[in-house]
């Protein structure tokens, strides 16, 4: 299927590691253009060179937990590409346990990094023809379960924000979803850490879900691509779960 890709402009925050480095390479695949941002200069150095032989793929150092940092990138993304059609707000602290810092963490760099991009973006989005809007929340934010507390609110909260913008934004053309991944396990993640760290704890989850594994990062990637694509032009206001039917939930 041509997911109608080629030549798009996206941005994606946290691009150098695991989903956000599949989608990164997902959107490359397709023949998008694509810059991507995260905070550590070595990785984003070694993340383009590996990626540039997929297409064009930019890097930069931005936090989004900074307003100026986010202000900054954005414009200068556009300008470099020529404008945006798709931003993907991928970024988390994974700031689990709760306390007063986590909870002030989460807010700005999960739900406050994706209102800065889509801010942001927002100018050029408005002029493009296939505008769309991807923000990562997470089965947790469905489900009350172990990263309930102040990840699993700020995933919550990222769904309640991006389904409120998708009537607001839709007679301009622009589309807004969410993609809640399940466990999804990748080298150097918060899986793998587990794994190494709480066994006891990695094994429950495991055997939580009934395909037996976890996702993989390209699983998830996937699903983004499809869902920013023009091959979805009329999904609006949804959040896709890709959870290999680990939770239980009726959406309605």
């Amino acid at each position: 299927m041509d997911l109608q890709l080629q030549g798009k402009r996206v941005a994606v925050t946290g691009g150098t590691r695991g989903i956000g480095r599949a989608i990164v390479e997902e959107f490359l695949n397709e023949g998008a253009a694509v810059g991507f941002c995260a905070r550590d200069a070595e990785e984003i150095s070694s993340t383009e060179k590996e990626l540039q032989s997929l297409g064009n793929a930019r890097g930069t150092v931005a936090d989004v937990g900074d307003d100026a940092g986010m202000a900054a990138w954005v414009p200068d993304l556009a300008e470099s590409l020529g404008g945006l059609d798709i931003v993907v707000a991928n970024v988390s602290a994974l700031a689990i346990p709760d306390t007063r810092d986590n909870w002030e963490t989460s807010f700005n760099v999960d739900v406050m990094g994706t209102v800065r991009l889509v801010t942001a973006a927002m100018p050029y989005l408005e002029r493009s023809e296939s505008a769309s809007i991807i923000a990562i929340s997470s089965v947790t934010g469905r489900e009350a379960d172990f990263a309930s507390g102040p990840y699993g609110v700020a995933k919550t909260a990222i769904v309640g924000y991006i389904q409120g913008l998708a009537p607001q934004l839709a007679d301009k053309g622009i589309r807004a979803n969410t993609v809640s991944p399940g466990n999804t396990f990748f080298a150097d993640g918060i899986w793998d850490n587990i794994q190494e760290n709480d066994p006891d704890l990695y094994e429950t989850a495991l055997a939580l879900n009934p395909t037996g594994r976890m996702a993989k990062p390209h699983e998830i990637a996937a699903a983004v691509v499809f869902l920013a694509s023009p091959r979805s032009s009329f999904t609006s206001g949804t959040n896709l779960v890709v959870d290999g039917a680990l939770t239980r939930g009726i959406q309605l």
